[in-house]
C-alpha cells in the first residue's frame, strides 16, 4: 500500500478542500496518503492506541466512476458512555503516539467536549460521549493526530466547510442538519452551502480541524508533492461526500535549496 515513489514532506502545508463532506475517517485517509502509511503501519498503530490490527485499511473507492481513497473502520458496536477523562486515560496510554499528538488528540477531544457540554447544559467533565464515543471516533481522532504530527506542516489550510439542510438521526433522536454540536464548532469558520441533505462535516472532523490548528482560506502558492482523493462512507444525495487534499512546500523554500 505504501508508494515508495513518493516520499512525505515535513514542513509545508497540508491542504483540505472539504468539497462535499469531512469526517474523522476521511481526515484519517487523506493523512495517511499524504504521509504513505499504508495497512500495515496503520494496523500497527491502531494495535499501539489498544485496538485491533484489522480494524482500519485504507482501500480505493469509486464514486461516479472516479476513484479515490476511502478508510474502512470495523469496530463493534458498544454501549459505553465515555467521559473526557476516560478518554484522556486511552490517549495516555497509547504506545503509538507521541507527547505532541496526545496534546492533539486530547485537544481535540476537549473542544468536542465543551461543544456537547454547552449543547445539553452540563460541565465539560460530566460530558458523556455517545456517538463519538465509541470506538471508531477514538481511533479517528488518535490516528488522525499521529499522522498529521509525523509530517508536522508549518500550516494546515482548509476550505469552507460544506454545509445542508435536513434532518440526522441519533441517540436523541431525530434532529434537524446541521447537528446541535456541529452549530456550537462551526461558531467563527466559514462555511457554504451544498445541494445535499443530512450530515456532511461531522463533529469530530471541526473538533479534529480546530485541535490541529486549521486556518481557512484558498489554495496557498505552494510546490505540490502528493495529493489524495477521499470520499467518506456516509452515502449523500446527490454529490459525492469528497474531500482533496494535498502536500506541498513553499516555492520560496523549494527554490533556495
Amino acid at each position: 500500500m505504501t508508494d515508495h515513489a513518493h516520499t512525505p514532506v515535513q514542513g509545508g502545508f497540508v491542504l483540505i478542500r472539504p468539497t462535499s463532506g469531512l469526517s474523522g475517517d476521511m481526515l484519517v485517509a487523506g493523512l495517511a496518503r499524504l504521509a504513505c502509511v499504508g495497512n500495515d503501519e496503520l494496523g500497527d498503530l491502531a494495535a499501539g492506541i489498544g485496538l485491533p490490527e484489522s480494524c482500519v485499511r485504507l482501500e480505493r473507492r469509486a464514486v461516479n466512476e472516479v476513484y479515490g481513497w476511502a478508510c474502512r473502520v470495523s469496530l463493534p458496536h458498544e454501549h459505553s458512555h465515555r467521559t473526557l477523562n476516560d478518554i484522556r486515560r486511552i490517549i495516555i496510554a497509547a504506545e503509538t503516539m507521541s507527547p505532541r499528538a496526545r496534546q492533539l488528540a486530547e485537544a481535540s477531544f476537549t473542544l468536542l467536549a465543551e461543544a456537547e457540554g454547552r449543547v445539553h447544559g452540563i460541565p465539560t467533565e460530566a460530558v458523556t460521549f455517545h456517538e463519538v464515543g465509541a470506538l471508531d471516533s477514538i481511533l479517528d481522532m488518535c490516528l488522525a493526530c499521529i499522522l498529521f504530527d509525523r509530517m508536522d506542516p508549518t500550516e494546515l489550510v482548509c476550505g469552507p466547510l460544506p454545509l445542508c439542510d435536513g434532518t440526522i438521526r441519533c441517540s436523541h433522536g431525530l434532529l434537524p442538519a446541521p447537528a446541535p454540536a456541529v452549530l456550537d464548532l462551526i461558531q467563527g469558520m466559514p462555511v457554504r452551502g451544498i445541494p445535499s441533505e443530512g450530515e456532511t462535516v461531522t463533529p469530530t472532523a471541526i473538533a479534529l480541524l480546530k485541535g490541529l490548528g486549521a486556518k481557512f482560506g484558498p489554495w496557498p502558492s505552494m510546490i505540490v508533492s502528493r495529493t489524495a482523493l477521499v470520499f467518506g462512507a456516509r452515502v449523500l444525495p446527490d454529490v459525492a461526500n469528497g474531500a482533496l487534499f494535498a502536500l506541498g512546500e513553499s516555492p520560496i523554500r523549494t527554490l533556495s535549496r
